[in-house]
């Protein structure tokens, strides 16, 4: 690795995240190493995190306390589930396209896996409301 990528792996410290993004990541024990990377997810990914939690009802959005612990929530599963998908990828063969043909569709497959993650955690939330058990699993991850 180069010494200017390291700099830039280096550069997200945890305690230079967000409070919420803090608490998901100490709770869920994320190695130092993907920092960077949740950091970047989080940050890109705001204005359509933003209106999925503007579209849920009230009932479901006070299983949490603000938007930014859901932000984090979905930060946290889109990175993952984009770490999977690219190293499901990697085996993928695509000999019936040309390289731009396959990189448009893993960008499309790509986009739609990490839509799909706004989506799940908003149906989870609406879930809680009626579960108990999820309601406190949800709000066990903020606990202070």
């Amino acid at each position: 690795m180069s010494e200017q990528a390291n700099e830039a792996v280096e550069s997200v410290k945890l305690e230079n995240l967000s409070a919420e993004l803090q608490q998901v990541i100490k709770y869920e024990q994320v190695p130092a190493e993907l920092f960077t990377m949740l950091a970047s997810v989080h940050e890109a990914a705001e204005d359509v995190v933003r209106e999925a939690w503007d579209a849920l009802p009230a009932s479901a959005q006070n299983i949490l306390d603000n938007f930014e612990q859901f932000h984090a929530l979905v930060s946290l599963s889109q990175s993952y589930a984009g770490i999977d998908f690219l190293q499901e990828c990697q085996d993928l063969k695509f000999d019936d396209m040309t390289q731009e043909q396959a990189d448009d569709y893993k960008a499309t497959l790509l986009d739609k896996l990490l839509f799909n993650c706004v989506k799940d955690l908003a149906k989870q939330l609406k879930q809680a409301r009626l579960k108990p058990a999820m309601k406190r699993e949800f709000r066990e991850i903020f606990q202070k």
